[in-house]
């Protein structure tokens, strides 16, 4: 006899969860509200499991994070958190609440139409959580430097200097002096700025190598480090995104994953495509096509890059080479055709996604211990 299974849509918020159960017969119902809380999630599970049903959770990945996941995964129950994007729904419908949308997940959750996203471990977590600090550190960095030059163009003050924000740069900085009183001061808490936010990423970035070497991680980090452009942060930022590269069948689908693919719309005979779809993680699209820009150069085995590559396998540093040679005749290809240089770029980024994707099949594999 099939056992009867209880789907549980949850429509999370900070304070209250939305619950409504779809069961294996047929029957769609929604529970009323709960505290967003461990002790309130705990009394719904038992409630639920009265009567000795299966029961199946799900929720929307957001900003509640995966506490409830591995609450409910702790409990030995099934629990799927789904990506918001990909979850199918009517072009006309315009009411939107709470209920209808825990029925929704319900609903769809035993229609088997809910496509999960990876949830990383605690420890992976965290690492990811280091690398978008970091990210966002260097933002306000950026920021604060274009602020201060600002300030600086608009007093006529520029430095002939060979490049910017250099020990020379800092220099002539602390040389600077101005007529009014309130412009000095107001120079100086600029220049404190940024001095202070550049100590902010320096401590993450001595952080993020603690921690990446510390890692479950790090063999993946150290074999991606053979790649030319994939220096630590950007190793350890596709690897706490992504996590574990085998749940990609192929490496189109890991490139359609970045969104890094062409989008397309198509219809009969015509064909349309256009700029890339811009759909999945953002963070490790960023800092792939950032490494792009390393390839329009000949490809060349640099000492730094081959002391990395000895870390490695013969096999990954096959790939590596394979990847250089390809990338730099692809980038000047590309060039010669005319093609735009972000274009050309963006075009060695997906590739290069392809060549994250081949090391990672060569590489054991990660499993997050949630």
């Amino acid at each position: 006899m099939e056992q009867f299974i209880k789907n549980v849509g949850l429509d999370t918020h900070k304070a209250t969860i939305a619950v409504s159960v779809a069961d294996s017969e047929g029957e769609l119902r929604y529970m009323g509200e709960i505290p967003n809380t461990s002790e309130a999630i705990a009394k719904l599970v038992k409630q639920l499991g009265k009567d000795g049903a299966k029961l199946v959770f799900c929720y929307e990945a957001g900003p509640c994070g995966y506490g409830i996941f591995r609450q409910l995964r702790g409990l030995g129950l099934e629990c799927l958190v789904v990506a918001p994007s990909l979850i199918p729904k009517k072009a006309g419908d315009r009411v939107k609440t709470d209920r209808r949308d825990s029925m929704m997940l319900a609903r769809l959750l035993r229609a088997g139409e809910l496509t999960p996203v990876w949830v990383p471990d605690d420890a992976q977590e965290g690492l990811r959580d280091l690398t978008r600090a970091r990210e966002d550190m260097k933002a306000l960095q950026l920021k604060a430097k274009q602020r201060l030059s600002a300030f600086l163009l608009r007093h006529g003050k520029s430095y002939d200097g060979k490049s910017n924000w250099t020990q020379a740069h800092f220099r002539w900085l602390e040389q600077m002096k101005f007529a009014s009183r309130t412009q000095q001061i107001v120079f100086q808490e600029y220049v404190d700025t940024v001095k202070a936010l550049t100590k902010r990423v320096d401590g993450l970035d001595q952080q993020l190598e603690a921690e990446a070497t510390a890692s479950a991680l790090w063999p993946m980090i150290e074999a991606l480090m053979a790649l030319r452009g994939v220096n630590l942060l950007t190793a350890a930022t596709v690897m706490a995104e992504i996590g574990d590269l085998h749940r990609f069948a192929t490496a189109p689908q890991f490139m359609a994953y970045l969104g890094l693919v062409p989008s397309e719309h198509s219809s009969g005979a015509s064909k349309s495509r256009g700029s890339i779809t811009k759909t999945g993680n953002g963070h490790v699209r960023k800092v792939l096509i950032e490494s792009a820009w390393t390839y329009r150069y000949p490809a060349r085995k640099t000492a730094h890059l081959q002391r990395r590559a000895e870390k490695t396998s013969d096999e990954v540093q096959e790939i590596a080479w394979n990847a250089q040679k390809r990338l730099c005749a692809r980038y000047r290809a590309m060039g010669e055709r005319g093609k735009l240089k972000v274009q050309a770029c963006t075009a060695v980024a997906r590739e290069l996604a392809g060549f994250i994707w081949a090391i990672g099949q060569v590489t054991p594999r990660v499993r997050p211990t949630t």
